[in-house]
């Protein structure tokens, strides 16, 4: 069985690093972060970056659903409404794809912690803690597999998001 995974969650949370770590445990999985898809300088969030990346987002999964070559494909970014996940959805064949939506939450201590910690590497700009914890609770009306990540490695939240995919 052929698998699109799509694990969403608030930045800082640890999508990209369970991806990573998803794309080496699966068999012949491709990976992509959102995040890619819109890597800009000066970062702009309007009407045309946003058409972009949804843009850009599609065309990347379109070719790896299309090329044949991969039995796994996980896709992370920050979805925190389940219009973003329609959209991206209903623009792709997903027709001989099972698919598994999660997201990704942890304890609000745990993400200031996170988030806090990539500030201090240069990793996130200020802004980004608020954005965070405003989104988070946004996360209880997408439909999709809570798992929270509070206290675990990230090999473990994989290993749990592996088990979903093994009891559908």
């Amino acid at each position: 069985m052929k698998w699109f995974c799509i694990i969403g969650g608030p930045m800082g949370v640890g999508k990209t690093t369970v991806g990573q770590i998803l794309k080496r445990q699966l068999e012949n999985c491709a990976f992509l972060d959102g995040d890619w898809c819109w890597d800009m300088h000066p970062f702009r969030v309007n009407e045309r970056t946003k058409a972009l990346v949804m843009d850009n987002i599609c065309c990347v999964l379109g070719n790896f659903l299309r090329c044949g070559e991969f039995d796994h494909i996980v896709f992370c970014w920050v979805m925190h409404e389940q219009r973003i996940i329609d959209e991206i959805c209903s623009s792709l064949d997903l027709s001989d794809w099972k698919i598994l939506s999660v997201s990704l939450v942890c304890s609000e201590e745990a993400l200031e912690e996170r988030i806090r910690k990539d500030m201090g590497k240069g990793l996130r700009s200020g802004g980004v803690l608020e954005r965070s914890l405003e989104r988070m609770k946004l996360y209880d009306r997408v439909q999709s597999v809570k798992i929270d990540t509070t206290g675990k490695a990230p090999e473990k939240v994989a290993e749990e998001i592996v088990m979903q995919m093994r009891r559908r």
